[in-house]
């Protein structure tokens, strides 16, 4: 240990002349990790205090950004163990939909399943999962369906549901689109750009008040060195006081500096008015659910009551 000690002697002696500023600060730092640093130029308390608050600042974005980062995988709700096909994802319900309305029979129906698919594959999505799992299975009970009374009435209901869940799946894509343009992109900016800026800003002082110091240790190791007491300022070439004078004054304008870049990270309103659109977005899609659901909900009501009321007539005339 008295070994390294004299190490971190002889390099703080060594920069002692004239050297590079990061030279300086170096041998500054390495002298404060080895506990050879007799004194510390003190930060200002309310300069320490907004240091604590933009870190936890930096924190809450890195915290939240983790989880709604999400918003930008389309597959983020889409189950692990489906196992949909090319063919399942070629084409949207609403088009399937408007091909089995035009079949006449069944080969035209399970044509209409295995059509070319259009443009793009349909989305990934829990909803959209839903709706094409309905759709089929509507498709399968009117493949066996033999009732002269017209369509099934479980497959005609699994086919409404599925063209509302289609619309949900929708509406999710288009909360989730506004969530990356009006939050994701508001609080990446808040994170990777001002709050970096005052990240940037607390280097300055930091590497101001590492050459300050480095200054300081300096001059009192020359009057030292000339058999005075380190401590007597007195004792200072006038040459030597300005050196210190100027890097005082480079680190108090750092400091002031600084301290407006952090106020003016944590003062600005953009991250609450970001996590509002948020909301909102969310508000959006959860209202436009609650619409497609509840128009759909009657129309499968009445489905189930004709059925129930089909069926016991059916009993009474057995």
């Amino acid at each position: 240990m008295d070994k390294f000690s004299a190490f971190g002697k002889n390099i703080s002696s060594a920069f002692n002349t004239t050297v590079s500023p990061f030279a300086q600060r170096s041998s500054q730092y390495l002298k404060e990790q080895l506990g050879q640093a007799d004194d510390k130029t003190a930060l200002p308390a309310d300069y320490i205090e907004l240091e604590k608050k933009v870190d936890a600042l930096k924190l809450v974005h890195q915290k939240l950004l983790a989880v709604t980062n999400q918003y930008t995988n389309e597959a983020y709700d889409y189950p692990p163990n489906i196992r949909e096909s090319f063919t399942d994802l070629g084409r949207s319900i609403s088009e399937k939909v408007t091909l089995l309305s035009r079949a006449s029979n069944t080969s035209e129906a399970q044509a209409a399943f295995t059509a070319p698919p259009s443009a793009k594959p349909q989305p990934k999505t829990f909803n959209h999962a839903i709706a094409r799992a309905s759709l089929a299975s509507s498709q399968l009970i009117q493949q066996h369906n033999t009732s002269e009374t017209g369509e099934d009435p479980l497959a005609s209901a699994l086919e409404k549901y599925a063209l509302a869940e289609e619309k949900v799946g929708e509406a999710r894509l288009a909360q989730d689109h506004a969530i990356q343009a009006r939050f994701l992109a508001g609080w990446n900016t808040t994170l990777n750009t001002n709050i970096q800026f005052a990240t940037k800003a607390r280097t300055a002082v930091e590497n101001s008040r590492l050459l300050l110091d480095s200054t300081k240790a300096s001059k009192k190791s020359q009057i030292a060195g000339r058999g005075h007491n380190p401590d007597d300022e007195s004792a200072l070439s006038e040459e030597a006081r300005a050196e210190i004078e100027a890097k005082e004054d480079d680190f108090v304008s750092q400091v002031e500096e600084a301290q407006g870049v952090m106020k003016n990270v944590l003062d600005t309103p953009e991250p609450l008015r970001n996590l509002a659109d948020l909301i909102a977005a969310q508000l959006e899609y959860h209202k436009r659910a609650y619409e497609i659901l509840s128009e759909l909900a009657p129309e499968i009501d009445q489905l189930q009551v004709e059925q129930e009321s089909n069926y016991r007539k059916s009993r009474e005339g057995a």
